[in-house]
């Protein structure tokens, strides 16, 4: 059980649970999609979204703590003057575990091994103090399906090298395979649990050369089992960017890594066909689908390299639930 500690006064309390929310996948039937991800929230009015007239970014604040804060992309202030219609509040929240001072140490260690190589102007300049907690917007799915497979696979037997004289004198080695051929039919029911999908336009874009936010995407997975009810309170001290995304913009791309996802599950137990399977067909009925929005924590340290006129911002992600830390830094 999750305890929570209130900041001002240290009472301990469990975290609420999550109602509405099927936590086994293999008891899905049909499609669910939690109230997170309709397209607004009327009863969040503290809770709006700014946009940074620096890069573009929008970040979404509890308006009853602050009036203002800082982008976490390019650290320009934000205020309520560029504010923007506010998208869906989300359904969970895996809260924070690392604390910025530890995860300073991270980001100072994965620099420092990288600092020979960087550039001189960032060695110079360079300092984690200006790090942030920023929540992410993402979408857990949880699917119960049903997998049918049926191809041709290859055992090989035995290896052996044969040597080929050429016109001019010359031999050639060749390494030649015997192998067995098989018809190979597996049928299964398959339980998926919490396969995470960014939520941001913005982290999708893996074409963009502005920026390294697909860093973000290395520092996974996070243990998401420990999500709880979402409440604005989490937002303390942190900033957050809301979902820009639909069910319906990334259905296929889902679909795609569930199927993905199902593949790995059956090669761990074809390992036996050591040359390979063509698979012929490739089944996956999908019998029940689960939606939940939520918000994961990050910690994130920016800098911004101007070169000849060009500008990219170079990111350093901490995973504040395990520390895993991956980043990129000017060369």
């Amino acid at each position: 059980m999750i305890k929570l500690i209130c900041n001002y006064c240290y009472t301990e309390f469990d975290a609420e649970d999550l109602e509405g929310i099927e936590k086994e996948a293999k008891n899905l039937s049909g499609e669910t999609r939690t109230s997170g991800l309709k397209d607004i929230d009327e009863n969040a009015s503290d809770i709006v979204t700014l946009k940074c007239s620096g890069c573009g970014a929008e970040v979404v604040i509890n308006t009853s703590e602050a009036n203002n804060a800082r982008c976490h992309w390019c650290k320009s202030i934000l205020s309520l003057n560029h504010q923007v219609d506010n998208g869906a509040v989300p359904d969970v929240v895996l809260p924070f575990n690392l604390s910025k001072e530890e995860a300073e140490k991270k980001i100072s260690t994965f620099v420092e091994k990288r600092k020979f190589f960087a550039n001189k102007v960032f060695r110079s300049e360079s300092t984690t103090k200006n790090i942030m907690g920023v929540y992410f917007p993402y979408m857990l799915v949880d699917a119960n399906c049903h997998a049918k497979y049926i191809g041709d696979g290859e055992h090989e037997v035995r290896s052996y090298t044969v040597t080929k004289k050429r016109s001019d004198g010359k031999e050639d080695k060749e390494t030649r395979y015997d192998a067995d051929l098989y018809e190979v039919n597996r049928e299964f029911d398959i339980a998926i649990d919490d396969l995470c999908i960014e939520s941001s336009k913005d982290k999708l874009d893996k074409s963009n050369k502005e920026k390294t936010t697909n860093v973000i995407n290395a520092i996974m997975p996070f243990d998401t089992e420990n999500c709880v009810k979402y409440k604005s309170n989490y937002l303390e001290g942190y900033t957050s960017e809301k979902r820009d995304i639909n069910i319906s913009d990334i259905e296929n791309k889902v679909d795609l890594e569930l199927h993905d996802v199902t593949r790995h599950a059956l090669n761990k137990e074809t390992k036996f066909y050591d040359r390979g399977i063509k698979w012929n067909t490739q089944n996956l009925d999908i019998l029940g689908k689960q939606w939940v929005s939520a918000y994961l924590p990050v910690w994130l340290y920016s800098y911004l390299e101007v070169n000849n006129n060009k500008k990219i911002l170079h990111y350093v992600a901490v995973n504040a639930r395990t520390g895993e830390t991956m980043g990129s830094v000017p060369i």
